[in-house]
């Protein structure tokens, strides 16, 4: 790496940051928040690991505003990343992302009805049973936990949170690749 260095201080008059340089294999190395694998292109675990904390931002608790303006946030930044990262072809942790942002925005729907009696009668309704309702409305554990329960998943389905605005990862990313629709287990890819 010295001699490498010196060459290209001394005879090409480039600067070399010793920070972010390295000889290393290729598939040790990001470029740009994407690694290569084999013939495969991917985004790194720092680019994946960066998207989650801004997810996270979008979609805290602590933000007092409205669902249609944190959708409308959300799915400007998740066109954005796609539009940028689409490109990758690692599509693995697509169906995790997809569950992970839906809970995200579960949660954020259950902090925003706070008090019980509000969770118990918006529950009542999006078709949810009044047992159950009220075993959930009155329920003292995280927003977290409660996002995942069937009763919040019903109330909350995906195509409820769809017709909300919430974009699907799943779909920004076959778009990204040029796929017509997403692609499902039992249909092949149709470009």
């Amino acid at each position: 790496m010295h001699n490498l260095t010196r060459y290209l201080e001394t005879r090409l008059k480039l600067k070399v940051n010793p920070a972010k340089s390295k000889v290393a294999p290729m598939s040790d190395c990001r470029f740009l928040g994407f690694t290569l694998r084999g013939t495969k292109i991917r985004w790194s675990d720092k680019a994946l690991a960066n998207f989650k904390h801004r997810v996270r931002e979008l979609t805290g608790r602590s933000g007092g505003i409205s669902m249609t303006i944190r959708l409308n946030k959300l799915g400007n930044f998740l066109r954005g990343w796609f539009g940028y990262f689409g490109i990758s072809e690692y599509c693995r942790p697509i169906p995790e992302l997809d569950e992970w942002l839906r809970r995200r925005v579960r949660m954020c729907y259950w902090k925003q009805w706070r008090w019980p009696r509000t969770k118990i009668s918006h529950l009542l309704a999006l078709g949810v049973r009044l047992k159950t309702a009220i075993q959930h409305g009155v329920s003292s554990k995280s927003y977290w936990h409660m996002a995942r329960t069937p009763a919040v998943q019903q109330a909350l389905s995906n195509a409820r949170l769809e017709a909300q605005g919430l974009l699907s990862v799943k779909a920004l990313w076959c778009k990204a690749q040029g796929y017509l629709a997403p692609v499902t287990s039992s249909s092949a890819p149709t470009r």
